[in-house]
């Protein structure tokens, strides 16, 4: 019998490779990149009201390599102003990497970092204890809510945080993609019941659209390589395959039967 499945998250280090190798064989970062360099732009020149200093919160940024391009772009729609940026991201791995590539990159000394190593529930926790009363010019969230119990109460919160004319940029998998269907047909299998793993654009548009929110909703064309998925007993299609499922060892725990399923999604 197989054993239970578990969750990717609970091995960070696994979680970090399969995550590496994801983005080797997708153009998740390649689409981030075009909207950062054609559709961004005319969405950061509005924030700020002219102020000397931005603040910006970046909520799950990992490594920071999509965070330096957004904050590239911030700061040409604003040459001169100084910016504080907030980031959280509670992978240890990530948050050195993110370290080690500000001290290396130039042109950075009118940006302020402060890193907090902490999930965004820890995050808000501290800002409430805190009293903090900041308000932030930009927002961003990629590829993050599916981390939070309750991604209506995390979007609201940092709603709250925004200065007027800020924005908060989500970017999420989108419902009608090859992984939103998968996650619609099997989400009592994969999905973890702590945190809301399988949510999507669909998912975040209803929220919003109940509340009376007004957005702005963008469309980037991504696709992954999932060829190495269906050789059996490939070690980088097993890495790749758990990534897809949010699943720890998907390959030796899951069903017979429930492997088929699956690589026919």
């Amino acid at each position: 019998m197989a054993s239970p499945l578990k969750s990717l998250i609970y091995d960070d280090d696994r979680y970090q490779k399969s995550f590496k190798l994801f983005l080797e064989r997708s153009s998740e970062h390649q689409c981030m990149r075009d909207f950062i360099h054609n559709s961004l732009p005319d969405i950061l020149a509005s924030v700020g009201n002219r102020k000397s200093q931005l603040n910006v919160i970046g909520v799950g940024s990992g490594e920071g390599i999509v965070d330096l391009e957004m904050l590239s772009q911030l700061c040409q729609k604003h040459p001169g102003v100084l910016v504080d940026n907030e980031v959280v991201e509670p992978s240890s791995q990530q948050l050195y990497k993110y370290k080690v590539m500000v001290a290396q990159k130039p042109d950075l000394e009118h940006i302020t970092f402060t890193w907090n190593k902490m999930t965004a529930s820890e995050f808000e926790e501290q800002w409430r204890q805190k009293n903090i009363t900041k308000k932030a010019d930009f927002i961003h969230m990629l590829q993050m809510l599916y981390y939070v119990k309750d991604p209506g109460a995390t979007i609201s919160f940092f709603q709250s945080l925004l200065d007027k004319n800020g924005k908060l940029l989500i970017i999420l998998v989108s419902g009608e993609s090859g992984w939103g269907k998968l996650w619609r047909t099997f989400r009592s299998q994969l999905c973890n019941k702590g945190i809301n793993q399988c949510a999507t654009t669909a998912d975040i548009k209803s929220l919003l659209d109940a509340r009376g929110v007004p957005y702005q909703s963008y469309e980037l064309q991504a696709h992954v390589d999932i060829t190495e998925c269906f050789t059996e007993g490939d070690q980088t299609g097993e890495l790749l395959l758990d990534f897809l499922t949010e699943v720890l060892d998907f390959s030796r725990t899951a069903s017979p039967s429930s492997d088929r399923e699956f690589c026919g999604c």
